[in-house]
């Protein structure tokens, strides 16, 4: 009986509760012309339930130069995909109709497997201008100095890795090498990932295996997710309709048609769209790899998109729009460049190699630049830093490294000979700064060095 009347209890107060929400909902929603209550009709997105098997004889069906071999692990990456987090999937899928066209001419150029074109997916998630932690840029996630290998060029107005033409050849060329160095296509895109000799230190450490599921234990952790997202990527573009991974037609970012004109007078990205009447977001989305909006004055020429419709009418204003393109801003600009934490506008590049008792605030102070500008420039997200790791600084031209100077009691005189004992960041060069007629070949010859190589305590002749 008692537990009769505890559950009509509960029945009355779920259906006041019930009540109490429905008119609390109803104060909320649209009402029509008659002002009657408008419920809109509860929509929800269908999610196949697709097994094992079934993904696996689809992924035999793709005609792919590169291998798609399948197991738990992929199968993981194809549920994320296709059921975790649809909303990413179709974020890519929305950006890929402008992308892949640009992917697909260039890949077929240099006759590379079309597939390719979804590695971009695993690396940036189709986003032009990304930056990682480990400061690789745009795209296909290049690092500074793998990109100028490829002859992308990066500086604080433009950085050729945001560009997608550019960047995507550097991509094939790079990867073709890959492929000529290892002879197989996943141990390309793994060395793609961490690099070419971390995939040769594990395939020894596995007794010499020669493909990326036998030396796979041996990769570093996130080159093990990295080919099977790739897998799973492939697998999920080329059967989207079957996952119902479906976008309306207007939701596609679609290519345009452009042109490129050359400049190499300053130019105000804005300006010059706005006199074109280009929307800012469409010259954004064809230039990204213009940092600040702005072209720099320069020897060189640099290349502007804009669509193709938009020639006729720059060509009968040219000189005008040009012009007032490059008045706008230009001054702003040059300061900011100039003195924006990190910039490398107009500086001359040296490599600091750090020593014992090194400090970031000591080498900001010996090369005149700030103790930020170091950390962005070596990407640290901290201010610790190791014996023998090589630091980055750009300096001003004309300016000149000023050297730690040892104070008087890091000398003395022993017996008519003069010592100066090295300190912690002491280098042949300071020293030599700091005593009369003494020069780096002559403390070396008086202290019989064959290198510039000296330890703090060590005593050096310097008179």
């Amino acid at each position: 009986m008692l537990d009769t009347v505890f559950k009509f209890s509960v029945v009355v107060l779920f259906n006041a509760i019930l009540l109490y929400s429905n008119f609390s909902i109803a104060r909320e929603l649209p009402r029509d012309s008659n002002d009657s209550l408008f419920i809109p009709p509860l929509t929800y997105e269908y999610v196949p339930d697709v097994t094992y098997d079934e993904i696996e004889l689809r992924l035999r069906e793709l005609n792919t130069t590169i291998p798609l071999n399948f197991n738990t692990r992929v199968k993981s990456f194809i549920d994320y995909f296709t059921v975790r987090d649809r909303e990413y999937t179709k974020m890519v899928l929305r950006k890929s109709t402008y992308y892949f066209p640009i992917f697909e001419e260039i890949l077929a150029k240099h006759q590379m497997p079309d597939e390719l074109k979804y590695l971009a997916i695993v690396e940036s998630g189709l986003n032009a201008t990304v930056r990682s932690r480990a400061a690789a840029v745009g795209l296909w996630q290049f690092v500074y100095y793998t990109g100028k290998m490829y002859d992308l060029q990066a500086d604080w107005y433009v950085d050729d890795r945001m560009d997608p033409i550019k960047s995507t050849e550097a991509a094939a060329k790079y990867i073709k090498s890959l492929y000529t160095m290892f002879g197989d296509w996943e141990l390309a895109l793994a060395a793609y990932n961490c690099g070419p000799g971390n995939v040769r230190k594990a395939i020894r450490r596995s007794g010499n295996k020669k493909t990326f599921w036998e030396i796979y234990n041996y990769l570093p952790r996130e080159t093990r997710g990295y080919v099977p997202q790739f897998v799973a990527i492939t697998y999920a573009f080329s059967y989207a309709e079957a996952h119902n991974l479906i976008l309306d037609e207007t939701e596609y970012l679609f290519p345009m048609q452009t042109d490129t004109i050359m400049v190499k007078n300053f130019l105000n990205l804005n300006t010059f769209g706005a006199l074109l009447d280009i929307c800012e977001d469409h010259m954004d989305l064809l230039n990204p790899s213009i940092k600040q909006k702005s072209v720099p004055e320069s020897t060189k020429f640099f290349s502007v998109r804009l669509p193709s419709d938009k020639m006729e009418m720059l060509n009968q204003n040219r000189a005008f729009i040009l012009d007032s393109a490059s008045r706008t801003g230009k001054k702003e600009l040059e300061y900011l460049a100039k003195n924006s934490e990190g910039s490398t506008y107009g500086r001359d590049k040296i490599i600091h190699k750090v020593r014992s008792g090194d400090v970031l605030g000591k080498i900001a102070a010996t090369y005149h630049v700030r103790v930020g500008d170091l950390k962005q420039w070596n990407n640290l997200h901290s201010n610790t830093i190791r014996v023998g790791q090589n630091l980055t600084v750009w300096m001003t031209p004309g300016r000149v490294a000023t050297p730690t100077t040892p104070t008087a009691n890091h000398s003395v005189v022993e017996n008519g000979t003069k010592y100066h004992i090295v300190q912690p960041g002491d280098t042949l060069w300071n020293i030599s700064k700091s005593y009369s007629d003494m020069s780096i070949e002559k403390i070396k010859q008086l202290n019989n060095l064959k290198s510039n190589d000296i330890k703090p305590g060590q005593k050096l002749v310097v008179g």
